[in-house]
């Protein structure tokens, strides 16, 4: 089944997004040293969600140096910290399985640097409620209206951004380096990520190889952050080379056969090309003198192409493996899932008012 609209992209496979009731939700908080923003993101978050029984509210403070922690126990919050810096993907890890643990239906995560709009969840998390998809995220630039300003290296950087992951997966996304998103339990327990820096763009090319469905939520964003810098952006450069590390990465994993042999083509047609001008001119001289040295250097990339072929059908077995070690790990996670649900071990109501460390 696929839905056509303009701001989704993908198919809906699993009957189990189908299911209709009212879900719980886990709002996640990821925070380093926020601690002006934190407790009023905290308190803007509705108590009331459409098609949503309970709300928890966690905040994940990622080695915060200030007041973060304090002031989210004082707004109400839940917390969990983490004496040192881990990074955001790792953090971002942490919440799906914190999430899954619990039962949880549908997890959302927005920052805590007040440039996201927590009254925006209602709206963010309906197709996911409705069942029209694996993943809300909010979007910057698909509504030409609502684009925030920012600086034009940052405005571009996420653009590009957006082209890479359309390269990569062949799917027209406008945004996909936001923060603020929302996950169905199908999402979470399907999900295969790595990343320590981040976990944005990466979600995209691991869900779309599972063709899990995800929609773009316009929304109005801040284009800059109330206080401090961003961890994520601090360095353009760091943020660009680290992202796009990830994003290759989880390319050749899911597409090793596509990779190697586009890199196997460039390898063996410059072999080619160098084993060609010697035997032409062999054919003009009768002799490989004076450039014999074109047949050492065209058998090289030739060989060099041979191999990284073969590289690429035994990196798709391999893919086939894990794919296979995916589906018996999510239908172990399911199971354990719905055992929990089951027995009523889930912890609804909204822990708004309630602290928690661990």
């Amino acid at each position: 089944m696929s839905l056509q609209s303009e701001q989704f992209t993908g198919n809906i496979t699993s009957p189990s997004l189908h299911d209709q009731y009212y879900k719980s939700a886990l709002v996640v908080i990821p925070c380093l040293n926020e601690e002006q923003t934190v407790g009023r993101v905290i308190k803007n978050i509705p108590k009331n969600i459409p098609g949503i029984s309970s709300i928890q509210v966690l905040v994940i403070d990622d080695g915060s140096s200030d007041e973060t922690v304090n002031r989210a126990r004082a707004a109400g919050a839940e917390v969990i910290s983490h004496t040192t810096n881990l990074g955001l993907g790792i953090t971002f890890r942490e919440a799906v399985s914190v999430a899954l643990t619990r039962g949880i239906d549908v997890l959302i995560h927005i920052d805590g640097d007040g440039q996201f709009d927590p009254t925006d969840i209602p709206t963010l998390v309906a197709p996911i409620v409705k069942s029209s998809a694996h993943m809300a995220t909010a979007s910057r630039f698909i509504n030409p209206e609502l684009v925030p300003k920012m600086p034009l290296i940052k405005y571009w950087g996420n653009r590009g951004l957006a082209l890479t992951v359309r390269l990569l997966t062949g799917k027209s996304f406008h945004d996909v380096s936001c923060g603020f998103r929302a996950f169905s339990r199908e999402a979470m327990l399907r999900m295969t990520l790595f990343g320590r820096f981040t976990y944005t763009q990466e979600t995209f090319l691991d869900l779309v190889v599972k063709q899990l469905a995800i929609i773009e939520v316009p929304v109005r964003v801040k284009g800059t952050r109330e206080h401090g810098t961003s961890r994520m952006t601090s360095s353009i450069t760091r943020y660009a080379v680290q992202t796009l590390q990830i994003m290759i990465r989880a390319f050749i994993a899911y597409h090793p056969l596509r990779f190697f042999v586009a890199v196997s083509f460039l390898f063996l047609a410059t072999g080619l090309g160098f084993l060609g001008f010697l035997g032409i001119h062999y054919i003009e001289t009768q002799a490989f003198s004076p450039h014999i040295w074109a047949g050492f250097v065209g058998g090289s990339f030739t060989l060099l192409g041979v191999s990284t072929l073969i590289t690429g059908f035994l990196g798709d077995t391999l893919l086939r493996v894990l794919m296979n070690q995916e589906n018996i790990l999510y239908y172990l996670k399911s199971a354990a899932v719905r055992q929990k649900s089951s027995r009523g071990e889930q912890t609804h109501g909204s822990v708004i008012g309630n602290t928690k460390d661990r």
